[in-house]
Parts: structure tokens; C-alpha cells; sequence
């Protein structure tokens, strides 16, 4: 079984003064979270889609979805944790609770604020897992990447040709993701900053699945306005 955990426990406070998380504004007449929701209650290939979100949005999340995804049985809604890590783990407690899961089963997270993400971005990552135990979305770096530990001077500059923007979706076995978290020490645990990262600290190979320049995340109010010219085009 595939399932898929629609990671919305932000605040957005990057997007400046707002009343509600960035997750839950408009692009075009709809929230951002229910054009991403949509991309994944249309494929047959998901059990279930999860949307996990800060706890005192859970009802407002649920109201969303029943208004503008009423046909859909698919979407459950609960909340997330404080972490991304945490939000991931449970999602995967949920599951565990509500299904028997097996080494097959998957769980692919992606950011609620990628509306744009396509059915090909998607399907490649549950192709990718026939292979590999995880698999994260990327595209080239078309800008040369530099390291700087301290901010102030460079530390070095990789090969571009090396370097890819991590995107989202990012999938995985469910009980090879929920073991490797168990392996981890607080102090890794500490450093993640996505969920194949903790396949790269425990040495397990990651696979990468080609992105698309226009998966955007709208994180500042420029990234919003970018979504509302990319809308007519990618909907």
C-alpha cells in the first residue's frame, strides 16, 4: 500500500504579517494546501493521503477539505509534531495504527506549499522504490553553490555539475524510514533538515528522481506571486 503525508505544520512566518499559515492562502480562488492535496487524491495508486498540520488548524483544515474536496474520502487530517521529523513519525504512527503495514509498504511526503508538483514527479518516485528504501526529488544547481561555515568568508566551492537543489516529494519504505529514525542519536537527530538525510547519516543509499525547475515552494511573499503567474500555465 502507498500512502502520502502532506507535511503543512508550518507557521509560515517568513511570509511576513499573515493571519494563517502560508499553506492555508489563496493561489487563484483555492488555499495552496487543497491544489497540492488534489495532485495526490486523484491517483488510484494512494491508499490514503494525510495532511498534517499545527494542531490548532486541525478543525480549519478539515473544513477546507470538505469544501473544496467534498467527493474525497481519501484526505485525513491530524496533527502534526514540532519538527519536520516529528510531523513525518506521525504520520507513520497513524498508519501503523490504522493499517498492517509490511517491508512494501510506502510513504512519500511532499511540502504543501509545492503545488505544482506533477503526476510524473510522483510517479518516478514510487518507481524509484522498487529499487532503493528512499528517494529524494532534485534538480541541478544552475547556480554555483558556496560554503561558508561562519558567513563571513568562503570555505569552499563545490563542483557544480555535483551539486542539485533537494525538492520534494521525498519516499520510502515505511519500515526502513521508521527504523533508520530509530537509529539515529538526539545529536542527529538534531541535524536533520529532511528525512533522506537520515538515510545519508546511517550510510543508506538515497535515489534521486528528476524534479522540475517550476516545483516551486512558496515560502516568501514573492515566491506567492511567482505561483499565481505560474497557475494558468502548470494547472
Amino acid at each position: 500500500m502507498n500512502f502520502a503525508a502532506i507535511l503543512a505544520g508550518g507557521h509560515g512566518t517568513r511570509m511576513g504579517a499573515t493571519d494563517k499559515p502560508k499553506q492555508f492562502q489563496l493561489l487563484g480562488e483555492r488555499p495552496i494546501v487543497i491544489h497540492t492535496l488534489e495532485k495526490f487524491v486523484l491517483m488510484p495508486e494512494f491508499e490514503r493521503v494525510l495532511l498534517l498540520c499545527p494542531v490548532e488548524w486541525v478543525e480549519a483544515a478539515k473544513d477546507l477539505v470538505a469544501t473544496h474536496l467534498p467527493a474525497s474520502e481519501k484526505v485525513v487530517v491530524i496533527s502534526g509534531g514540532s519538527t519536520r521529523s516529528g510531523t513525518i513519525q506521525n504520520a507513520i504512527a497513524w498508519i501503523e495504527e490504522n493499517y498492517t503495514t509490511d517491508a512494501n509498504t510506502v510513504l512519500l511526503t511532499h511540502d504543501s506549499v509545492r503545488p505544482f508538483v506533477t503526476y510524473r514527479i510522483i510517479k518516478d518516485n514510487l518507481a524509484a522504490l522498487e529499487s532503493h528504501d528512499a528517494c529524494d526529488t532534485v534538480i541541478p544547481a544552475s547556480d554555483t553553490i558556496v560554503v561558508s561555515a561562519q558567513g563571513k568568508e568562503i570555505d569552499s566551492i563545490p563542483l557544480r555539475g555535483e551539486m542539485y537543489q533537494g525538492q520534494t516529494p521525498q519516499s520510502f519504505k515505511l519500515q526502513a524510514l521508521k527504523e533508520v529514525y530509530s537509529e539515529l542519536s538526539s545529536d542527529e537527530e538534531a541535524q536533520l533538515t529532511d528525512a533522506c538525510k537520515a538515510f545519508v547519516l546511517r550510510g543508506r543509499p538515497v535515489a534521486l528522481v528528476e524534479g522540475e525547475p517550476f516545483n516551486i515552494k512558496i515560502t516568501y511573499p514573492v515566491d506567492l506571486r511567482i505561483a499565481h503567474a505560474l497557475l494558468g500555465q502548470y494547472e
